[in-house]
């Protein structure tokens, strides 16, 4: 196997490392392979799949679908299998995958190693909880894991450090077929936003929010609830290619204002019901590659946090400061959780979510630390998918099975092979 050395970084392009990288095409290549951390398309914004410090394997070729009983809807699939492409694939059979984030393009390992949620984490829980077996690659040999097991919770949301995940069985969801349908509904501010949340007896729920709003229209928005539905809808494909890097005016505050005053407004007040594809519905932006460049070169930063039910006036508060602080971006989404996790370091607790991006910028970068700050004192934790930025000793304390997930890496990867950027940032191996 040949290493080549490469700049890479995470989806938000703000922290940047160069290292060698394998890219195995079968298993048999990869079992060859010295132990290093393990990653997919890189969808993770910050630094959770980048080693600035050694090597890394690229997981992308090893994407074969292995098995699938369409009785009872278990799929066996390689880790470097997209998402998008299982829903696009299974939908018009009438299965999608129990959970997805909001990219088609994060792979299944990268799924099951941030344990990530979706639209439906409400009733659904996260991703993991819904894998019923997988494979890792341990010290050159195959380790067959069962749901449940401490090397399962371990792995489940783990940031890879118990071993390279190499396949996994999914238990499909059965849906209606390939469309989604959707009604969307404006929301004036924040109480009448949460109240829409909080009654929502749909499937998927989600809410786009305009963190630019202020005073009376703090957290006005969008909120979507779909069903599966059947019928024949034709599925997006990328429309644009974002192909360089925007200036720095591209996404500022009066731009990201009348946008978002627009994108309100596309809603009717009395709201609306659509027919859309399965596709366009979960991974909006996937229909704009490469969209992380309309950051510039510098890249961007998101905060995501999420809040128990009894933070919500915290919560509140951390998006006026963003409002008045004019370094949101139209990217913004607000989400009621339910409790459901499957591992140690799982993101999910019951409450709200919070998600939106920043251009890395000073000013940027510090009120991100600040609304870190108001996070630890609401009770919540941040997601790793998304960090770039927090310090290790607040974010460890949000997390309390720590000591227990430390315990299962120590015994699965006592020489430190598989450290990641992030888990190095935040010492989550170290016992301090």
């Amino acid at each position: 196997m040949i290493w080549k050395t490469a700049e890479y970084s995470g989806w938000g392009r703000a922290l940047k490392v160069t290292g060698e990288i394998a890219r195995p095409e079968r298993r048999a290549e990869l079992l060859a392979l010295p132990a290093a951390p393990a990653f997919g398309l890189r969808r993770s914004y910050g630094d959770a799949a980048t080693n600035g410090e050694g090597r890394a394997i690229d997981m992308t070729r090893l994407d074969r679908l292995l098995a699938f009983d369409p009785a009872s809807g278990l799929l066996e699939a390689e880790a470097g299998v997209r998402i998008g492409d299982l829903a696009a694939l299974f939908a018009p059979k009438g299965w999608l995958p129990a959970v997805m984030p909001g990219t088609g393009f994060a792979t299944i390992g990268g799924c099951i190693a941030q344990d990530v949620h979706g639209k439906n984490h409400h009733n659904a829980g996260s991703f993991a909880q819904h894998v019923t077996r997988l494979t890792l690659l341990q010290h050159g040999e195959l380790v067959e894991v069962a749901a449940g097991t401490p090397l399962f919770r371990a792995t489940a949301g783990g940031l890879g450090q118990t071993g390279v995940i190499v396949s996994a069985t999914l238990q499909m969801r059965p849906c209606n077929g390939a469309a989604m349908m959707v009604t969307e509904r404006r929301a004036e501010n924040w109480d009448e936003h949460l109240a829409l949340l909080d009654a929502s007896t749909a499937t998927y729920t989600v809410g786009w929010i305009d963190g630019t709003a202020k005073g009376a229209s703090l957290g006005r928005g969008i909120v979507e609830e779909a069903e599966s539905s059947a019928g024949l809808v034709k599925d997006h494909v990328p429309a644009a290619t974002v192909p360089m890097n925007a200036p720095h005016f591209a996404l500022s505050a009066p731009v990201v204002r009348a946008f978002n005053a627009l994108y309100y407004r596309r809603v009717p007040a009395r709201g609306r019901t659509t027919v859309k594809a399965v596709g366009a519905f979960f991974f909006p932006l996937d229909k704009i590659l490469e969209w992380n460049r309309l950051y510039g070169r510098r890249g961007f930063h998101q905060f995501q946090c999420v809040v128990p039910l009894s933070s919500a006036p915290a919560l509140r508060a951390m998006l006026a400061e963003i409002a008045e602080s004019g370094l949101c971006s139209p990217l913004a989404v607000l989400k009621r959780m339910g409790p459901g996790r499957a591992g140690y370091l799982s993101f999910p607790m019951e409450g709200y979510t919070l998600a939106i991006d920043f251009p890395n910028r000073d000013a940027a970068r510090a009120l991100i630390r600040r609304l870190e700050g108001r996070t630890v004192e609401a009770g919540g934790r941040l997601y790793f998918a998304k960090d770039s930025l927090a310090e290790g000793s607040p974010v460890r304390a949000m997390y309390p099975e720590l000591g227990e997930w430390r315990e299962e890496v120590l015994r699965a990867d006592p020489n430190g092979d598989l450290i990641t950027d992030l888990v190095r940032r935040l010492g989550l191996r170290s016992a301090a």
